[in-house]
């Protein structure tokens, strides 16, 4: 095998509830600016709930045909997207690449409800007497594992095309594949992220019925997402896309590419406890962090920042308040940690790769987003979460971390590479 080879960042491309495109996400952030909203896709007044992280203002047909777009989930028009931004910043185009550079590109795409939005419209088409209207392909588009190829047939990449569906974490666990089959030398170059879109009426009932969605706030939506804050009681689904160019160190210095930050480290861990409830302890998620810590050649007193899941549920914030304090001992006091939830919802699987999206643009312009409405913090969370306002800062190696249903957990190590502003 050789030695094992190093993984870089190349190109980000954003769909966000806050912002549509890199740059403006990137905005948002530092301006703590929610992407929560009153769903309007459907009337979603019957429920408790009427409030979500939706993505507004994203001209689908830009991306995608209207012939095509009626028979492909909505998470195809939003990894789409998302994904030509990031090959637009990568410095690569598709459509100039030979067919044997083309081989040389994977994809793999995190998403945990996949395309579940479009499967319900099809059986509510199909109760409601619709049948003529319900799509030839209800089978290929209600698999999740056709995602992906929709990006690889867009593009015409013709290496590995795969779907990670791990829960919470399920775009975590798709950038950290992505880092060892480059590390391994399976490819130089990988298509990577996540995108779900779980904005539906049954879907949305059905979170209702497990009692973690928020109902509390459907009068101020930018208040809704709480992570952390004494009075939380519930999580906002969310949707959106965060993609990747994952590239070879070398393979990206010899083409001359832009590189934001080397992937160092990645670790995942099972509680094997509940299917949806966390082992209340935090010890495999505090595990899962030093696997990737371990992995990375970092020490916990290295870490300058921390991506937190933060949903907003009372168990999940203060589990893995105790996670961290497990993993980075007194150090975990002496560092900022901020929730992206809070500005954007849950987007599902989706959100390790918004993380880490996060992260890398707050290594970039040197900013940490907050963690908004954070009034008055849980006595059980006392950690530094970067409470309502942005904060300057450099970060030099950032912890990403992402817990699941399913007893899931899953880290990332991400290093800021050094440019020729660092001195």
């Amino acid at each position: 095998m050789g030695s094992e080879r190093r993984v870089v960042i190349t190109g980000i491309g954003v769909v966000s509830p806050n912002g549509v495109g890199r740059e403006q996400f990137a905005q948002a952030l530092a301006a703590g600016i929610s992407g929560v909203r009153r769903i309007s896709r459907f009337d979603p007044s019957e429920g408790r709930v009427h409030i979500a992280g939706e993505v507004v203002g994203l001209l689908e047909n830009g991306y995608i045909s209207p012939k095509d777009r009626q028979i492909v989930a909505r998470t195809v028009p939003l990894s789409i997207a998302a994904s030509e931004e990031a090959l637009q910043d990568a410095g690569l185009n598709p459509a100039q690449m030979d067919l044997e550079a083309r081989r040389g590109v994977g994809v793999v795409l995190g998403s945990g409800g996949g395309s579940h939005e479009f499967t319900e419209e099809q059986y509510r088409r199909y109760y409601t007497g619709q049948l003529k209207r319900v799509s030839v392909y209800t089978v290929p588009s209600s698999t999740w594992g056709a995602l992906p190829s929709e990006l690889s047939m867009k593009f015409g990449f013709r290496g590995f095309s795969h779907l990670i569906s791990t829960g919470c974490t399920s775009s975590t666990d798709a950038l950290g594949y992505a880092f060892q089959n480059i590390r391994c030398r399976v490819t130089d170059t990988v298509l990577a992220g996540g995108a779900d879109a779980p904005l539906a009426p049954l879907i949305l009932r059905a979170f209702e019925m497990m009692r973690v969605l928020t109902s509390s706030w459907n009068h101020a939506p930018g208040r809704a997402s709480r992570p952390f804050s004494r009075d939380r009681d519930g999580f906002v689904i969310a949707e959106g896309s965060w993609m990747f160019v994952l590239e070879e160190l070398e393979h990206a210095r010899t083409r001359g590419a832009k590189i934001y930050a080397e992937i160092k480290g990645y670790g995942s861990t099972c509680d094997a406890y509940h299917r949806v409830r966390l082992d209340g302890s935090g010890e495999e998620p505090a595990r899962a962090m030093r696997l990737a810590l371990e992995q990375a050649g970092k020490r916990p007193e290295q870490v300058d920042y921390v991506s937190l899941h933060g949903t907003s549920t009372v168990l999940n914030d203060r589990i893995e308040t105790r996670a961290l304090k497990l993993c980075l001992g007194k150090h975990g006091y002496r560092i900022p940690m901020s929730a992206l939830k809070s500005l954007i919802g849950h987007p599902q699987g989706a959100c390790g790769a918004a993380g880490v999206a996060a992260t890398v643009l707050a290594m970039r312009d040197g900013v940490l987003s907050p963690t908004i409405n954070l009034d008055e913090a849980d006595p059980e969370c006392d950690l530094d979460y970067v409470p309502e306002i942005g904060r300057h800062r450099k970060v030099q190696t950032a912890l990403c971390n992402c817990i699941g249903f399913g007893s899931k957990n899953s880290a990332l190590v991400i290093e800021k590479y050094p440019t020729a502003d660092d001195g």
